[in-house]
């Protein structure tokens, strides 16, 4: 682990409320999931967003855009984010929706074959679209037109658009996580 988590005492009024928000924020939509240390600092992703607030708040906008505006059914969301964090190995983002993806009902065998990179058996359509879509983009391929209007035609224009744009926000999560190397809770880092 390259950044500590930040107490939230130790923080100035300014960061202290963004702190905060997202302590909420995370409490409310995930609080399933241990988004914070005995001291109440945030960890995973939120240690460095705070560390380097002038990078780090711009990207919680964004990735709370992800959240708020979503239209696509939780499974094909969760699909798509376990296949970004299986394939790129980032640990917290595995451990958080992990769990997620078994609230909103994903089986336990698919969770597994995600978050190892591969192909679960059983996935909807919409669902297998995404995992197609989202292992295209994390491999560095550009979508071809077969996949592209076969989602549009599951997804719609938007939801396909908003697929692109989840794919993105949780490939800079795992970039952050695993660049300054952030554990899972009960990982050493």
């Amino acid at each position: 682990m390259r950044i500590k988590p930040i107490p939230p005492a130790e923080l100035s009024p300014e960061l202290r409320y963004v702190h905060d928000e997202i302590a909420g924020l995370v409490g409310r939509s995930q609080h399933q999931v241990n988004m914070l240390n005995a001291e109440g600092a945030l960890l995973g992703p939120f240690a460095p967003m705070l560390q380097y607030p002038q990078f780090g708040i711009p990207a919680l906008s964004f990735l709370r855009t992800l959240d708020t505006a979503a239209t696509l059914p939780k499974t094909v969301r969760e699909v798509a984010i376990l296949t970004v964090g299986g394939a790129l190995g980032a640990r917290f983002e595995l451990y958080a929706h992990e769990i997620m993806a078994g609230i909103v009902g994903l089986a336990p065998m698919t969770i597994a074959a995600l978050a190892a990179g591969g192909r679960p058996l059983g996935l909807t359509e919409a669902e297998d679209i995404a995992h197609i879509i989202a292992h295209a983009l994390v491999s560095g391929h550009i979508i071809p037109d077969a996949t592209y209007q076969q989602a549009v035609l599951l997804l719609g224009q938007a939801g396909v658009a908003e697929l692109f744009f989840l794919v993105g926000g949780y490939s800079l999560i795992a970039m952050i996580l695993n660049g300054f190397d952030m554990p899972a809770p009960g990982q050493h880092g």
